[in-house]
């Protein structure tokens, strides 16, 4: 019963939300509140509980059960899901109480809760299936909240902008069909991947999965190929190059939703789902793995230190912050990977970066959606007699930038070591993460600078807000205490201390001078025109698909009810023609046939 209240009282305290909306126009959010926090409550309950699994069978038959897992990574990340969820759902609260699909909204985001919730727990991947399906609905239904695509406010991009045919403006109901769109491109050889798990060992239970048997059966070659298969959802669901454009346009949905899915949901299950997977895989035991690890190693900095370029160029507030997500996912996959050589320390690492992520991210957003809400812009600019949340967003940049002795600081500096004593590929990986980070703490001084110092000013207009500035500041508030938790994982290590100083430089670049009008800037802050991918390539692609399809279809129908039918019709009509005839065609026809014959063997008696 724990586990079913857990998981879907979210879901149903959001029903009468939603009803009392549809028939009474009545906003009886508070209730969705609520379920919000049961499951908050019985979250903090469940990381008492020791390491242990929680069976339901479901189908006998076939060996499918509903199982539960409490770990390390499951305990502290459901306290953390429901935590920022709850805190977020305050602040909607207010942020929006006069929306015009307020039941439409908490369903989903009670659902989007609860999906997340089922990835977090669920030990076996067809109950994660559900979870992460749900994820993806929910994450449809979201970002295209604003579906009348009527309000400039819910766009990202500049209205009417164009580059040759690319389109450089994107409304809430494209987002929400490109981010689902584009999941599916994932999701698919992920299914077929847990199918052939499932073929070869009969068992979908990630922790006690027999690994070994699967090695054995399919080789080297053919564990790279069900691995990649598999991560292929991780990637497409936390936007990995190249399937990063969703992300970006992603944030054409209510800043409460963009705070919940770049923080604790969403993005954040491909990470995490790739964590777990390696925690019980243990890759450091399998040489197979070797090649899938080393790709997703380049794969996450490589996406990193593109999303941290793109951060240092972006001219709105929440697109700038999803670039920065983009970027920490990167490193959250790069760091992870880093298990094969170094062993569980590398995931512990990676998973620690995702907490402080998700509790600096959450805040950032929740205060970037204060000042959309108070300035009626998404662009930056400056504001006043907003002191709580300069404040807040000078903690939260800081203990995510990696500065010295903030949050991230401590973290980083183990992901620095690792980095330092991976051998196999020179310097490479080192640079990347070194690079990123510098650019990534920039623009955080760059998020700060324009929005409260230095950018251009701007009325606002406060409507006397309680719960939106408590969460985000209550939000910001549980980073202080992490800093004595992680500062005991690193000591001071001199290269990492020079590190952090140079990261606190570029932070303090990003603050002083954070535009720098460029031709490179203005192509970062089109973000390399990789949308064509998603609005001119594929579609393209998928025209010529259609169009071959369609004139293959329209020669195998000329052939199949034409051409063959004809022609049998006439070869039929001849033979009933010389049926139809009188004795004298036969006896002319044999006639002629016998004189044929004649004539050729004269002429071969002749010639012989």
């Amino acid at each position: 019963m724990i586990w079913i209240i857990l998981l879907l009282s979210p879901i149903i305290f959001s029903i009468p939300t939603a009803i009392a909306w549809y028939l009474f126009r009545k906003n009886l959010a508070f209730i969705s509140v609520i379920g919000l926090f049961i499951s908050t409550l019985l979250a903090i309950y469940i990381y008492q509980l020791p390491d242990s699994t929680y069976t339901y069978n479901w189908i006998p038959s076939l060996d499918i059960s509903f199982t539960f897992i409490v770990d390390y990574l499951s305990r502290n990340m459901g306290v953390l899901t429901t935590f920022i969820a709850l805190l977020i759902g305050l602040y909607s609260l207010e942020y929006m109480k006069h929306d015009y699909r307020i039941g439409w909204y908490w369903f989903f985001f009670n659902t989007f809760t609860s999906s997340m919730l089922l990835v977090v727990y669920s030990d076996n991947l067809l109950s994660l299936l559900i979870g992460w399906e749900g994820l993806g609905l929910s994450s449809w239904a979201l970002i295209g909240h604003w579906f009348r695509d009527d309000d400039e406010l819910s766009y990202v991009g500049v209205m009417g902008r164009k580059v040759w045919k690319l389109r450089m403006f994107w409304s809430p109901s494209f987002a929400g069909w490109r981010a689902i769109s584009t999941i599916r491109i994932g999701d698919i050889p992920m299914f077929f991947a847990i199918a052939v798990i499932f073929a070869l060992t009969n068992n979908l239970n990630i922790s006690t999965l027999d690994w070994y048997q699967i090695f054995n059966i399919l080789g080297v070659s053919g564990t790279t190929l069900l691995f990649l298969a598999f991560l292929m959802g991780p990637f497409t669901k936390s936007a990995q190059l190249p399937f990063s454009e969703w992300l970006m346009t992603a944030m054409t949905g209510p800043t409460t939703v963009s705070a919940l899915l770049h923080s604790a949901t969403m993005v954040a299950a491909g990470a995490y789902l790739f964590m777990r997977l390696s925690w019980y895989v243990e890759p450091w035991n399998h040489h197979e793995l070797e090649t899938v690890y080393t790709i997703v190693l380049l794969l996450g900095l490589i996406s990193a230190f593109y999303g941290s370029l793109v951060g240092l160029a972006c001219r709105e507030r929440k697109v700038l912050l999803a670039s920065s997500t983009l970027s920490s996912l990167g490193i959250m996959f790069a760091v992870t990977s880093l298990s094969f050589w170094f062993g569980r320390v590398a995931i512990v690492l990676a998973f620690l970066y995702l907490v402080v992520h998700a509790l600096s991210k959450a805040t950032l957003f929740l205060v970037a959606g204060h000042l959309i809400h108070a300035t009626h812009d998404r662009f930056h600019c400056k504001v006043r007699n907003m002191i709580p949340a300069l404040i807040v967003t000078l903690i939260a940049t800081l203990c995510l930038s990696g500065i010295p002795p903030f949050t991230a600081y401590w973290i980083k500096s183990g992901m620095e070591k690792l980095l330092h004593h991976l051998e196999e590929f020179c310097t490479l990986p080192l640079i990347l993460f070194l690079l990123t980070s510098i650019a990534y703490s920039a623009s955080l001084g760059k998020f700060l600078s324009l929005n409260f110092l230095k950018g251009e000013e701007k009325e606002i207009l406060l409507h006397r807000e309680i719960l939106m500035p408590f969460s985000y500041m209550l939000m910001c508030l549980t980073l202080i205490p992490l800093i004595a938790y992680v500062i005991r994982l690193e000591g001071l290590d001199l290269s990492s201390l020079i590190v952090g100083i140079v990261l606190a430089l570029s932070y303090v670049v990003g603050v002083i001078k954070p535009t720098w009008e460029s031709k490179i800037g203005k192509v970062l802050n089109d973000r390399l025109y990789l949308m064509a991918l998603n609005d001119l390539i594929v579609p393209g692609f998928g025209k010529l698909l259609v169009a071959i399809s369609y004139y293959l279809d329209k020669a195998v129908d000329l052939f199949a009810h034409s051409v063959i039918p004809e022609m049998f019709e006439n070869i039929s009509n001849a033979i009933r023609s010389v049926q139809r005839r009188r004795i004298t065609r036969y006896v002319e026809f044999v006639i002629a046939l016998i004189f044929f014959i004649l004539l050729l063997a004269g002429w071969f008696e002749w010639r012989f």
